[in-house]
């Protein structure tokens, strides 16, 4: 079944290892308008905690998450 959950922009984060996922999705959000939601897809076991963390602090939303084998996925709506 596909994924109905929209959002507006993609990250691709597969590949890359701590610090790369979080920084690179902490710049991406810095481009997007309030309310925008954030599709971004990780493999690094450690994005999962750092991204959640990461989102909270920074005033941002993760409206959904999912595991799917070693894929992470978060969509992430940007608050402030």
């Amino acid at each position: 079944m596909a994924d109905e959950t929209q959002y507006d922009h993609e990250l691709d984060c597969v590949g890359f290892y701590c610090p790369m996922p979080i920084s690179m999705t902490k710049e991406e959000m810095e481009s997007l308008e309030v309310g925008d939601v954030l599709k971004v897809e990780a493999d690094d076991p450690a994005a999962e905690e750092d991204i959640k963390r990461w989102a909270k602090r920074a005033g941002h939303k993760i409206i959904k998450f999912k595991k799917e084998g070693i894929i992470l996925t978060f969509y992430i709506k940007k608050g402030k």
